[in-house]
């Protein structure tokens, strides 16, 4: 069973695997959101800004 670490409310029911990454994400949506991003390879590339212009990874 998940919960929020802070408050102590149930938020649901995910596998063992699913719950373990929340919690050792600290709870934080940006940290799993730069998870997927690495894991979709998305983090490393450049991003186009103009017209031969990219900007590098951050």
């Amino acid at each position: 069973m998940d919960h929020c670490r802070r408050t102590g409310r149930v938020r649901g029911v995910p596998c063992f695997n699913c719950n373990s990454a929340i919690g050792e994400l600290g709870d934080d949506p940006d940290a799993v959101r730069r998870a997927a991003a690495y894991l979709e390879g998305t983090s490393w590339k450049r991003t186009l800004v103009a017209p031969g212009v990219c900007r590098p990874p951050s």
